[in-house]
Formats: C-alpha cells, sequence, structure tokens
C-alpha cells in the first residue's frame, strides 16, 4: 500500500502512475542511471511526464512563455465568457418589474442559459476530440459577441432575451468544457497545478466579479449595456485568439505518453529481440507496486533509448505560423462523431468520473442557490437593497475565488511532490485528492454559516452572509482544481468526454436548482435548506476517502474492461446500421 493507496496486482503499469523523482536511494537500489533518451526538466531530476516528442509542432516543445500566452488568452476569453451566467444576478427585481415577471422567469434567464452551455458542451466535445480544440475557440468568441450584442438589443422582448441568452450559453462552452483539457495538451504533470488553479480561477473568479459591475453598470447605464460591454471586449480578444491560440491537441506517439501506457502488451515500436516482456504471468501477480514500477521505469528507458537508436528519419518541419492559423490542421482521433457522442452517457457511472462530477458540480449547484437567495433577502426587508448593493454582495465571492486560487496554486503542486517523495519518486494522481481537505472545511462551514446568518438578516445584516459566501466559493474553486486535476491526471485519454460529463452534470444541475429552488427556499425557509445541502456537500467530500483508497484499482479495472466505452460504442454502431 503506498501511502493509503491499494497496490493493483493486474498491471505492472496502471495509467496515471508515472515516476516523476530519480531520488538516489532509488536510483541505488535500481543501480539505474539517466538515459540520455529520456528528457528531463531542467533540475535534472524530474522526468517529463508525457515525454515530448521529436515533432517541433507538440505543443510539449514549444517554448513555456509561448504556452503560457495561450493559456493566459483562454483565461482571459474564460474570464468574459464566464461573466454571462451570473450576469443577471444583481438584476433580478428591476427586470422582473421591467418584463412583469416573476422571480422565477427572471431565474430561468440564467436556468435556459446554463441549460445551452451543457447542450452545446455535449455537441461540441466529440468534435474537439476528433479536429481538435481550435475551431471551437474561434466559434465560440464569435458567438460571444453577436449573442451579448443580441441580448442588448432585446430591450422589452422576454422571449428574445431568453434565446439570445441561450445563445451565450453556446458560446461560454468551449471555454468551460475545454479549457481545463487544453491545459492536459500544454503542460507535464509538475506544471498543472498552478496552470489548473489559473484557469478554474479564470472561469470561476470572472464569474464572481460580475455582479459587481454589473448592478452599478445596470443603475447608471441600463441592464442592456452589460450585454454590449461582453460584446465589445470579446470582440477586441477575437483577433487575438485568432493569431496567437493555434491548436492545443496533438497526435503523439504511444511510446511518449507514460502517463496513459499500460503494459500488458509489448510495444510494436520494439524489434522482438529488444522488446521486454511486461504481461503479468498468474505467479507474479502478488509482485509490489514498487517492483512493477521500477521494472516500468527500466521497460520505458529500454523502449525509449531503442525507438531513438533506430529512429534515423529528420523530424518533420515546423508548421509556418501562416498554417498554425486554419481553424483545422487534421483528424486528432480516428473515431467517428457518433461514438464520441454517445460516451458521455456510460461515463457517469465511472466512479472517478462521477466523484469529478459531485465534487465539483453539487458546490457550484449550491452558489447559484445563494445568487437567489440574495435576490430574494437583500432586496426586501429589513436592507432595501438595490441593484448596485446587491451586485456588491458578490465582493466576498470574489475574494474567496481569489483566495482559493492562492490556496490551489500554493498546495496543489506542493501537496503532489511532498507524496511522490514520500512514495519513493512514484506519483499516484489520487494525490491531488488532499485539495478537497480544504474544500471540506471552507466550502461547508461556508453553507452552514450563510443558512445561519441569511435566516436572521436583521441580526447579522450584511457582512456575515458575504463572509460565509466568501468562504463557500472558497471551497467551490478548491473542488474544481481538485476534480479537473484529477480527471487530467488519472484519465488524461479520456479528459475531454470527461469534462463533458463535469459540464453537463453542474449545469444541468444548477438548472433544477433556478426552476425550484425559489420555491423551496420560500416553502421551507433560508436555514432548514442550507443545513440539508451543507450536510450532502460533508457526505460528497467524504467519498474522497474511499475513492482515495482505491483510485488505483479502479484506474487498472477501467484500463482492462473499459465497458463504459463498450457499451456506448455498441450503440454507436447499432444506430449506424440502421
Amino acid at each position: 500500500m503506498g501511502l493509503g493507496i491499494l497496490n493493483d496486482t493486474k498491471l505492472q503499469h496502471v495509467p496515471g502512475t508515472a515516476t516523476v523523482f530519480d531520488d538516489e536511494s532509488r536510483l541505488r537500489e535500481e543501480n539505474a542511471v539517466h538515459d540520455p533518451n529520456l528528457k528531463y526538466d531542467s533540475t535534472g531530476t524530474i522526468i517529463l511526464i508525457p515525454q515530448p516528442s521529436n515533432d517541433p509542432n507538440d505543443p510539449l516543445n514549444w517554448p513555456l512563455w509561448r504556452r503560457d500566452l495561450i493559456l493566459l488568452t483562454l483565461s482571459l476569453l474564460s474570464v468574459i465568457a464566464s461573466t454571462l451566467s451570473p450576469l443577471l444576478a444583481a438584476d433580478t427585481l428591476s427586470l422582473s418589474l421591467y418584463f412583469g415577471r416573476t422571480f422565477t422567469d427572471v431565474a430561468l434567464l440564467t436556468g435556459y442559459h446554463l441549460l445551452g452551455v451543457g447542450v452545446a458542451g455535449f455537441l461540441f466535445v466529440p468534435s474537439a476530440r476528433i479536429w481538435g480544440k481550435r475551431h471551437l475557440y474561434l466559434l465560440g468568441t464569435v458567438v460571444l459577441v453577436f449573442s451579448s450584442a443580441w441580448g442588448g438589443a432585446s430591450n422589452k422582448n422576454y422571449k428574445s432575451l431568453l434565446w439570445a441568452r441561450i445563445f451565450q450559453g453556446i458560446g461560454l462552452a468551449p471555454f468551460e468544457a475545454l479549457v481545463n483539457a487544453s491545459v492536459g495538451d500544454l503542460y507535464h504533470v509538475h506544471q498543472r497545478g498552478k496552470r489548473m488553479a489559473l484557469s478554474n480561477l479564470a472561469l470561476f473568479g470572472g464569474a464572481f466579479f460580475t455582479p459587481v459591475l454589473v448592478g452599478k453598470i445596470a443603475d447608471t447605464m441600463s441592464w442592456q449595456w452589460t450585454f454590449y460591454f461582453v460584446a465589445i471586449f470579446s470582440g477586441a480578444l477575437l483577433p487575438v485568439v485568432v493569431f496567437f491560440v493555434p491548436e492545443t491537441a496533438f497526435r503523439r506517439d504511444a511510446v511518449f505518453n507514460t502517463d496513459t501506457a499500460t503494459t500488458n502488451t509489448p510495444s510494436p515500436r520494439l524489434a522482438p529481440e529488444n522488446r521486454i516482456e511486461l504481461e503479468t504471468s498468474p505467479n507474479s501477480a502478488v509482485e509490489s507496486t514498487r517492483d512493477s514500477q521500477q521494472d516500468m521505469t527500466r521497460a520505458m528507458q529500454k523502449e525509449m533509448s531503442v525507438e531513438h537508436a533506430d529512429d534515423t528519419a529528420p523530424p518533420p518541419e515546423k508548421a509556418s505560423w501562416a498554417k498554425s492559423l486554419l481553424p483545422f490542421n487534421g483528424r486528432k482521433s480516428d473515431d467517428r462523431y457518433l461514438n464520441l457522442l454517445l460516451r458521455p452517457f456510460t461515463l457517469f457511472f465511472h466512479p472517478g468520473i462521477f466523484w469529478a462530477c459531485l465534487i465539483q458540480g453539487t458546490l457550484i449547484g449550491w452558489t447559484v442557490m445563494i445568487g437567489i437567495v440574495l435576490a430574494a433577502i437583500m432586496l426586501g426587508p429589513p436592507l432595501f437593497f438595490g441593484e448596485v448593493e446587491t451586485g456588491y454582495m458578490y465582493t466576498g465571492a470574489f475574494v474567496g475565488a481569489l483566495l482559493g486560487f492562492v490556496l490551489a496554486g500554493l498546495i496543489s503542486d506542493w501537496s503532489a511532490s511532498y507524496l511522490t517523495r514520500l512514495n519513493r519518486g512514484i506519483y499516484e494522481p489520487e494525490f491531488r485528492l488532499i485539495l478537497v481537505i480544504p474544500q471540506l472545511i471552507f466550502g461547508c462551514a461556508g453553507l452552514y454559516g450563510f443558512g445561519i446568518v441569511s435566516n436572521n438578516i436583521g441580526k447579522y445584516k450584511w457582512f456575515w452572509p458575504d463572509f460565509f459566501f466568501a468562504l463557500e466559493v472558497m471551497g467551490m474553486v478548491l473542488g474544481a482544481v481538485a476534480s479537473a486535476l484529477y480527471i487530467v491526471d488519472a484519465h488524461r485519454e479520456i479528459s475531454v468526454e470527461a469534462f463533458t460529463c463535469l459540464l453537463v452534470f453542474k449545469n444541468i444541475f444548477s438548472f433544477g436548482l433556478t426552476w425550484s429552488s425559489y420555491d423551496w427556499l420560500v416553502q421551507t425557509g433560508v436555514k432548514p435548506v442550507f443545513m440539508a445541502v451543507a450536510s450532502v456537500q460533508v457526505v460528497v467530500c467524504l467519498l474522497s476517502v474511499p475513492m482515495y483508497i482505491f483510485g488505483k484499482k479502479n484506474r487498472s479495472f477501467v484500463a482492462r474492461h473499459n465497458v463504459f466505452f463498450k457499451i456506448s460504442d455498441k450503440v454507436a454502431d447499432w444506430l449506424t446500421f440502421w
């Protein structure tokens, strides 16, 4: 058992597990040395996982500043796109009077927007798997521009505004579904933690700062200008995406994907006399994971050595800048669209993916519910907040998102590296689950506290609800980073489909809450509702304990018996036949 994680006895190398550090004691035990054909980081102690190929077009071979520039651009667009979800949060009362509609009708302007995100993400992600992500980033930016302009021009036409909100969801979908997956495309395992925290801050932090500005803009310039500003800023970033965000997806030869490889069969790239038999015999099924990892490291080193020694062909030419501007640059997968479209349905039964959906999606849903409560309790007695003051209430959420980002950035890579060293240089993706501990502390404390103080707003005024809102959002960001990192590290080969599941789950869940939560709160009361949802969140966080213990066995089982894709592929084949 490695630091509480149950070993697997079926595979000698479980996808996701990787040898990251060449510590001296382990090298002495193995009588191993640095293999010159394996690539290390600048310190010479961290093996690059995955290994960069020899192709100059491989994103892992690009300068770090270029990769960071791409991520920064996508993060800025994510900030703009994510403002759309809470765009009407501070205007609930004024829009209700403006359109002559109920609170629920105004909440559904956000609910159907979230539904648009979920449906569009479900349709877009298979396209990203086949043709890459660039064309979807371009499409999403264009849709953001015209749908935001459309929303601002809707005036008193409620149905027109509703459809504009749905199309805004379509424009948001590529950024919410694919930016985290692009982090997996662009960076090695040891580089992902801070970048994943940044991408999640962009998606969630920007969303919480929006109402702070929207309330003031709507009060001084009208709510239509909140839409026009999104169109203007999205339009300004469109040329940046066109010229400086190339395709991040890359078809890398399997020998370089040392994090996703299994070792049941020898590599076909090796000559028979150079192959290392890696399949586990019945008599060796009880070997320890440490010995298996040592065998795997030696096998990978020899395989990479033979690969490089036998490869006399020159590397491919570097693609020109003009060619990188094309929205498509070849297929990234040989799978059919229908097969990929159906795969997320079955992945909801994948323990690791379902855990990630719960860890990220439930807290996002409760955050949407808090937004509805703010609109209901702050606008009425005893505070009688207007649009501006209600918008300022999101300052706490924005501060919480920033603190969550800082905390996730500080401990995500550090904790993983520390546990990897304790595990003798062997990295397990389950080490990322440590981030759930501060999520449990801050997120659940925020939910309990918000329910208590919001139930007696006359006594606690505005500060304490805002304080506990900040704690809840802090936990939400930590959970989002933990789930995203775990998916990318443990299941990178299906990360796009997995992020589809997260996208669909959290948006459908949030849509359901916008449909019913206001009536639920009125009938039951604020405190009982939040005591219930906080207790549910505690249970969700505690599911991380069995996930940590059995995560490696789960990864091994999925690698050996991918029943999830087999079922969906059979359905796709049947539909294609008919």
